[in-house]
């Protein structure tokens, strides 16, 4: 094995030397209409909380074609906010907004759909199409509290579900950003045999008391919005205040100072001079945090809100191991480790042991430490970097892949 070292994104490769196979740019068009597809499953779903869920559904959305050794599939796995419909319109109107991340995913983009079969499903405790909080129970009201607490490996253990159902034995690669990355890992711990690669991006292999108490503080905003009531709001107001306000304190931690600075300095919004009021935003920040704020409610639950950042907050790879080298033993996959330098939510050193480790254990991992200004939403922003890397990466697997399949 060899390391070698690139000052541009201080990548760190271990892994045998081989030619680079050019990556294509291009990125011409998107995946067009697309259909929320539905499965439901009648067995139960045990949770690490020890409680069952009594049948469930995910929603997914799938790009691209199955080949016929169903050897092409790739899974990206969404963060907190994130939803199945990661790329492409599920309507032809012009006023509809694309995909989460329909830059990346397409014919000639970093997850190219001419060559991989991509899905991506909503987690369960999720609230777009996914069993949660907000589903029907038995009884024929919704689950509201009386969920069960469902953890990162419980949504993978869904998707393992998924897999079955599509007759998907094995995934060419899973990755995702943030808590998408810690489902990706997840896979490679608990299903070794069934990955090929990871995408790790922007994440983290443990929840730390910072990620902790940043989630805590927006759950602490919905349970004290008035409508929340403790979790029995859908017959009447939502607690959309409580959720506005966690969605503007998670939304900070996904920029950096640097970018807020450049995006919005002090600039006001409506005047040239400053009002001293309470009662309009002043300054251009504030109005778009309030915009961000009002977009996240409309759209998502609150419910679901406390439930998905509990579970990032359980996050730690090594609890079921003994320690992370323990974990990692369990792994065959290759590795993609990506890290941002403005990322101050999962900062790189949180990802610096698992590559260490990873290669300690003599795994192939590489690990890129992208110099960005965007903070930790880099990994959505930076597409000519992230086509670059993530791109190139896939283009490397599939091409070891045919020649192993020769």
């Amino acid at each position: 094995m060899v390391m070698t070292t690139d000052p541009a994104t201080e990548r760190k490769t271990i892994s045998p030397p081989r030619p680079q196979p050019a990556y294509r740019r291009t990125r011409p068009g998107s995946v067009g209409i697309v259909k929320r597809q539905y499965a439901h499953f009648d067995q139960p779903l045990h949770l690490r909380s020890g409680e069952t869920l009594q049948g469930f559904t995910l929603a997914y959305e799938t790009y691209g074609a199955l080949n016929a050794d169903r050897s092409n599939a790739i899974l990206i796995c969404h963060a907190l906010s994130g939803d199945a419909h990661v790329a492409g319109y599920h309507t032809a109107q012009s006023s509809e907004k694309p995909g989460w991340w329909d830059e990346a995913v397409g014919p000639g983009k970093m997850f190219d759909t001419n060559r991989f079969f991509v899905i991506c499903s909503n987690v369960i405790g999720g609230c777009q199409g996914s069993t949660g909080p907000s589903s029907l129970a038995p009884d024929g009201s919704p689950y509201a509290l009386r969920f069960p607490h469902v953890t990162v490996p419980d949504m993978v253990e869904a998707q393992r579900h998924l897999l079955d159902h599509l007759g998907i034995d094995r995934l060419l690669a899973t990755g995702g950003g943030s808590m998408g990355g810690m489902q990706a890992l997840q896979w490679a711990v608990a299903y070794p045999d069934r990955v090929g690669a990871v995408l790790f991006m922007a994440s983290t292999p443990r929840s730390t008391a910072q990620h902790i108490a940043f989630n805590e503080s927006g759950r602490q905003a919905i349970y004290a919005d008035a409508n929340w009531n403790h979790g029995d709001y859908y017959d009447g107001p939502a607690p959309t205040g409580g959720l506005r306000v966690a969605r503007m304190l998670a939304h900070i931690t996904y920029m950096s100072e640097a970018s807020l600075e450049q995006k919005f300095g002090r600039r006001l919004q409506l005047t040239d001079a400053i009002q001293y009021t309470f009662d309009t935003p002043e300054f251009a920040v504030e109005s778009y945090l309030e915009h961000q704020g009002e977009q996240f409610v409309n759209r998502f639950d609150a419910n679901s809100y406390l439930y998905i950042t509990k579970a990032i907050d359980y996050y730690d790879v090594a609890a079921d191991y003994g320690s992370l080298r323990a974990a990692l033993e369990r792994v065959k996959a290759r590795f993609l480790v990506i890290s941002f330098t403005s990322d101050w939510l999962y900062p790189a050193h949180q990802s610096q042991e698992m590559v260490q480790t990873l290669s300690a254990l003599g795994r192939s991992v590489e690990h890129h430490h992208v110099a960005a200004p965007f903070g930790h939403d880099s990994f959505l922003v930076e597409v000519e970097k992230m086509g670059d890397l993530v791109g190139g990466f896939l283009d490397r697997l599939w091409q070891d892949h045919k020649a192993a399949t020769r």
